[in-house]
């Protein structure tokens, strides 16, 4: 089940689970939780220049590196903050989900691309249909890149 489609299936249901949590009132993030969320977004400004995904005018290189990106920054994160990732693909986020649901569930993809990185600097293409997925999990309205608007605290 680590695929692709799992990874990004998983990712989202992770993600959900912990905005869901949030705004129902279980999980209030801290002041650290917050302050790693701002430092998140600083560390991956996709810099697309306000275009949507998918960022077909762009290199394979950059794209698939802005997605990549997020990984390195999420294993940063949650050492920093004393979360452990944990594997998203076929698994059902716990039922009270906080901030290492959430981290675990965006590196699920970010993950992904460093998978797609390393396939690249061999020569192999990645699926651009899943690429572009991908994108537009990280990027855009109601994306990963809006996260801070899902929370109210």
């Amino acid at each position: 089940m680590d695929t692709f489609e799992g990874r990004l299936q998983g990712g989202s249901e992770w993600w959900s689970a912990a905005v869901g949590e949030a705004q129902d009132g279980g999980w209030v993030r801290d002041a650290v939780e917050r302050q790693v969320m701002r430092d998140i977004k600083v560390a991956t400004n996709p810099l697309h220049g306000g275009r949507p995904a998918p960022f077909t005018e762009d290199s394979g290189h950059v794209r698939i590196g802005r997605i990549a990106n997020w990984a390195g920054v999420l294993r940063l994160a949650a050492r920093a903050g004393g979360w452990v990732l944990q594997p998203v693909a076929g698994r059902r986020p716990p039922h009270s989900a906080g901030m290492a649901e959430l981290l675990s569930g965006i590196y699920a993809v970010g993950e992904q691309g460093e998978i797609w990185m390393e396939r690249f600097l061999r020569g192999e293409l990645s699926p651009e249909d899943q690429l572009a997925m991908a994108e537009r999990f990280m990027t855009g309205p109601g994306s990963v890149e809006d996260l801070d608007l899902f929370f109210y605290d």
